[in-house]
């Protein structure tokens, strides 16, 4: 899987756990703050990407990138 299709996966779990954002337009430059998305929001949708993508990795990992791109980068790294 390469890093574009990890990104659209984050959209995806994204718009899944935060119906409200179904019909926005979201891109890499985005960040989960910034479309209004609270910390449990946040914790299902990298637990349901992480499960979709097989990684076993401690959330504390995943705190460090500060939009979408980056962490579709971080996760790409990963696999």
């Amino acid at each position: 899987m390469d890093r574009d299709a990890v990104l659209a996966l984050l959209i995806a779990q994204l718009r899944d756990v935060v119906p409200d954002l179904a019909e926005k337009p979201i891109i890499g430059t985005d960040s989960m703050a910034e479309l209004g998305v609270d910390s449990i929001e946040r914790s299902e949708i990298l637990m349901n990407t992480l499960e979709a993508l097989a990684l076993d990795l401690p959330m504390v990992h995943l705190h460090g990138p500060r939009n979408l791109g980056e962490l579709a980068d971080l996760l790409h790294g990963k696999l």
